[in-house]
């Protein structure tokens, strides 16, 4: 299969591992260029992955070769440099959420629609193999029917290792958007769509003062809730509660657990690809721990823009897809509703539960 000759903007963090997995994992992409807003970042990021070329943003995206975009840049600029890259014909993959707003996020689905191209966005982790074996244990009824869900990230911010948090304190921030996203795609994935919610949110620090890098010391403001906590309504039935915190110090809650009429199954940290899963089953007296079904195991970042680059060349759907990344970001915005109104939230888009991946077959997107 050819494959598709790929842009990547954005050469921060994160870049790292989406550069070396493509390079040495998903051989269906081909990045042959990268950019940023600082040069010096993407010269380095090219150098590093042998790629040929190092440009502005706008270099890259005036560049015809390229057919697709991955998006790595802050969540202000996630759906500006979509459009602009949709306009020019271009399928975008980029990191989490799909915009910071609602109606940019409206607006970046009805662009790909209009102009055929693809849109994806993280996170990806979902189609990892330890969120997969236990989509295939609820697919295969070892718990039974679903009826309930939790979901918990209990955190102190990432002001203790990120060396420029800014962007975690402002609109499109904070816990419920940074890290909401591995929860509810997982939930969504396993679960399916979600058709109401309701919700309590806070700030309790007006301010936060960064601890790693070169701004060690500074103060930062905070401009959105860091203390989120929802309760919502499947549209199979299921009832889920979850709580996004950047303000605790400490917990010993599960990451996930479903709740199903036959038994429990304890799912791991959806911001990781493998981990362990616990099932107990009502006639079991222990827990059991599954071994995973599924590869993609350790770190597979990329492979919601590989699993778009198959999409691409076959005419399927990608699974990571943009009415699915809609569908978690018109959610994450309705938790801070509810708790602005005091009242329930229904939620009016919707998105078909992803495709199942293929059990231990690594060679989907490496070929």
């Amino acid at each position: 299969m050819e494959k598709v000759k790929v842009g990547l903007i954005g050469c921060g963090m994160i870049s790292e591992i989406y550069l070396k997995n493509i390079s040495e994992v998903f051989q269906n992409l081909d990045v042959v260029a990268v950019a940023d807003i600082n040069l010096e970042s993407a010269q380095t990021r090219a150098t590093q992955f042998n790629i040929p070329k190092a440009c502005t943003p706008e270099e890259l995206l005036a560049d015809e070769e390229i057919e697709m975009i991955i998006n790595l840049t802050i969540p202000s600029a996630h759906a500006p440099i979509a459009l602009q890259a949709i306009e020019k014909g271009k399928h975008v993959f980029m990191e989490k959420p799909l915009a910071v707003t609602r109606e940019d996020g409206q607006k970046v689905l009805q662009a790909a629609k209009e102009k055929g191209v693809y849109v994806g966005s993280a996170p990806d982790t979902f189609l990892g193999g330890g969120l997969q074996t236990c989509r295939k244990l609820i697919d295969d009824g070892w718990i039974g029917e679903p009826i309930g869900a939790t979901a918990f990230m209990m955190g102190s911010g990432p002001e203790g290792f990120h060396p420029n948090p800014d962007f975690f304190y402002v609109e499109g921030g904070g816990p419920m958007f940074d890290m909401g996203p591995y929860y509810l795609t997982a939930l969504i994935n396993l679960i399916g769509p979600i058709k109401r919610v309701t919700g309590s949110a806070r700030a309790t620090y007006s301010e936060r003062t960064i601890q790693a890098g070169p701004r060690t010391g500074e103060k930062i403001p905070v401009e959105i809730p860091t203390h989120i906590a929802g309760v919502f309504d499947f549209e199979n039935g299921a009832v889920g509660t979850i709580i996004t915190s950047f303000d605790v110090w400490g917990s010993q809650l599960p990451r996930i657990e479903i709740y199903g009429t036959s038994g429990t199954l304890i799912v791991p940290d959806p911001n990781n690809f493998g981990g362990e899963i616990f099932v107990k089953r009502k006639t079991d007296h222990d827990w059991s721990v599954v071994p995973l079904t599924h590869g993609f195991k350790e770190n597979s970042r990329g492979i919601g823009a590989a699993d778009m680059a198959k999409a691409i060349r076959t005419g399927g759907a990608n699974r990571a897809s943009g009415e699915l990344a809609y569908h978690v970001l018109d959610v994450m915005h309705a938790f801070i509703d509810a708790s602005e109104s005091g009242k329930h939230v229904d939620i009016t888009s919707g998105c078909k539960r992803p495709e199942a991946l293929p059990m231990s077959d690594e060679s989907e997107f490496t070929r």
